[in-house]
């Protein structure tokens, strides 16, 4: 085990996601660290994502911003999922406004042996972050972050984003070999990024699989969930508490769960009751709606209190909106939905 999994220090996120009591739920929010932030937005001013994402200075000041802001309860790992795979050379760039482009899509298995394999080398500015984090943060844990395998072979693929997935979906059906090759290479390049983090200190994992929720239970089951389980198995092993979020995936939420997660992300198109049902003895994070920051703050608040009530069934919970922060959020909101949470009792 890590010296980070085995700290004491205490943390209502680590204790729910461990499944632990605690006195109230504790918060965070995907894609807090950037997008609708003021002083985000200033120091990303003339910086490109990825570029932003290999700066350890940078990283370190961004994943900071929302907890000094905030006060939530864990800090999440300012990156992005492609960027493993441009820190082993693969041709990519992030598109303002588009998103990640690919500019030789995999097509074959001499596509796929042409990718490196990740190793700490290739990642130094990660592990320097990390560890400027795990200085500033003190008891506030640091959650790392991955691209699950699916949604990364599904940009190798296309070459960028994708409504229909018709490429990936053709390989993975027409060409199993290649699809099990390249989704291999990127569950070993995932393993590795987030044993890289939390060697440095990252004290709990989140794999994020953004398009798992194009796939039918069956074929997840067969051509997705092993690749996914291999990750977080691995993260398993390293000590921390594993959470795994796919967007679209009431569908997948019981296979998520038992592909080795200890915690499974709801999104918000799922009602919480039964999100908890499909996950059997693991705890959820989630689930507001992230447009409802954009209602009345008295509305906001009342359905937060029924995603905190209806939480207390399971194993354990992190309350979380069901996505990312939207851009043009108000921060002023989320720092009152921080603090309704916090300060919700469950005694």
């Amino acid at each position: 085990m890590s010296s980070s999994a085995a700290s004491t220090a205490p943390s209502p996120l680590l204790a729910a996601l461990r499944g632990e009591p605690v006195s109230r739920t504790p918060v965070w929010y995907m894609r807090q660290a950037g997008r609708s932030l003021p002083e985000y937005l200033k120091v990303r001013e003339g910086v490109g994502m990825l570029e932003s994402c290999m700066n350890a200075d940078l990283i370190t000041e961004i994943t900071l911003q929302p907890v000094r802001r905030y006060g939530v309860d864990a800090a999440i790992f300012f990156s992005d999922i492609v960027l493993p795979l441009k820190a082993v050379g693969v041709d990519l760039d992030i598109k303002p406004g588009v998103g990640p482009v690919v500019a030789s899509p995999v097509r074959t298995l001499e596509d796929v042996a042409a990718i490196p394999d990740l190793t700490p080398e290739h990642v130094p500015f990660i592990t320097q972050a990390v560890r400027n984090l795990v200085g500033e943060l003190g008891e506030t844990p640091l959650i790392g972050f991955a691209g699950a395998p699916f949604t990364v072979a599904s940009y190798l693929v296309e070459g960028g984003p994708s409504k229909e997935h018709a490429k990936t979906k053709a390989m993975m059906f027409g060409a199993p070999d290649v699809w099990d090759a390249l989704m291999r290479k990127i569950g070993g390049i995932a393993a590795a990024f987030l044993e890289v983090q939390v060697d440095a200190g990252a004290r709990a994992v989140q794999l994020f699989d953004s398009w798992a929720g194009a796939l039918t239970p069956a074929d997840y089951a067969e051509h997705v969930m092993p690749h996914s389980a291999r990750v977080l198995a691995s993260a398993g092993e390293l000590g921390v508490p594993r959470i795994h979020f796919g967007v679209g995936t009431s569908n997948l939420l019981d296979l998520m769960g038992e592909a080795g997660a200890d915690v499974v992300g709801v999104d918000w198109r799922t009602p919480l009751e039964r999100g908890i049902a499909a996950v059997g003895d693991r705890g959820v994070q989630g689930n507001l709606d992230p447009t409802l920051v954009f209602a009345p703050t008295e509305v906001m608040l009342a359905r937060a209190a029924e995603v905190i009530e209806a939480g207390r069934a399971a194993k354990g919970h992190v309350f979380n909106l069901g996505h990312g922060v939207i851009p043009s959020t108000d921060p002023d909101q989320l720092a009152r939905l921080t603090e309704f949470v916090q300060s919700y009792p469950l005694d």
